[in-house]
């Protein structure tokens, strides 16, 4: 039962990482209907930047949680910038070709971030600073949940609630859920669905800044291709919910991050991303749009 417990927490964390890269590209879909694979890359960007705030030296006069604090905010606005620009450059002048072109410039954005990451930082794999967090430990039973995970476990729920509150709750929520229906009717509303875009295109890169870091924090190191395999969990936990679903990302990153989870504990680590597929596979056959269900129309 302590193992169970502890698979459990070890699931929830990680899956709070999944939900909310994932959320960045259920928002994509959902309004433009396609698939940004150069997002999993932008989490990453987050994270290296994120480190190399932390350790750079320039705010060496501020508090350990201070420093943490600003390492987030800059990698956020950076992480913005940098979706703003691929959505302009790489999407933008896309928009009325034909569907598979989005998904080469996205696929060619990716693999220019990626190598970008490794010019700028080294192919090395970045160690992160073991003092940035306080060493604290509680014990449940016989788990045991840690100070990082329960920050990562909290952050990320907080932030999927906000976001759900932001889309259902406020007008710029609905005017995003307006132009995921019918784009061309919600120009006739008066909705500017540029801007609507160019929105999408920095909620989605900062909540993914914000999960690359806390991947640097949870597993202490991050290197330039770790943007492919988070991206890749994260696509899948967002397929797993429901592709264009905000809630059905949120549950498809917790379901998958509960799987594997368990799937290290009881099968094997190395079998893992097998075992991932094949849960995607299961759960395709029996609900093909998802857990929730792909978006589809709704009065707003």
């Amino acid at each position: 039962m302590d193992f169970i417990l502890q698979q459990f927490i070890n699931g929830v964390t990680v899956g709070g990482i999944y939900a909310l890269i994932a959320l960045g590209y259920t928002m994509v879909y959902g309004v433009l209907k396609m698939i940004n694979f150069a997002h999993g890359d932008l989490c990453i960007l987050g994270a290296f930047i994120g480190l190399t705030t932390l350790t750079s030296g320039a705010f060496g006069g501020l508090s350990t949680t201070t420093l943490l604090i600003l390492a987030f905010i800059i990698a956020m606005i950076i992480v913005a910038v940098a979706g703003t620009l691929l959505d302009q450059l790489a999407y933008k002048p896309l928009r009325k070709a034909h569907r598979l072109a989005p998904v080469v410039s996205a696929l060619g954005a990716s693999m220019l971030i990626e190598n970008g990451i490794m010019l700028i930082w080294s192919p090395n794999v970045q160690v992160f600073p073991n003092n940035l967090l306080p060493n604290i430990t509680w014990q449940l039973g016989g788990a045991y949940l840690s100070f990082v995970q329960l920050l990562i476990i909290v952050g990320a729920f907080v932030l999927m609630a906000a976001l759900y509150f932001f889309v259902h709750h406020t007008r710029l929520g609905t005017a995003i859920r307006a132009s995921a229906i019918d784009q061309d009717a919600a120009r006739l509303m008066g909705i500017n669905v540029n801007r609507v875009i160019a929105l999408v295109f920095i909620i989605g890169p900062v909540l993914g800044a914000i999960g690359g870091l806390f991947i640097g924090l949870y597993y202490r190191q991050t290197y330039f291709t770790m943007g492919w395999t988070y991206g890749l969990n994260a696509f899948i936990a967002a397929i797993i919910g429901g592709i264009g679903n905000i809630p059905g990302a949120m549950l498809g990153g917790l379901v998958l991050g509960l799987f594997n989870a368990f799937a290290a504990g009881y099968i094997s680590s190395s079998w893992q991303d097998a075992i991932t597929f094949a849960l995607l596979i299961g759960i395709l056959l029996v609900r093909p749009s998802g857990l929730l269900g792909e978006r589809v129309a709704e009065k707003v």
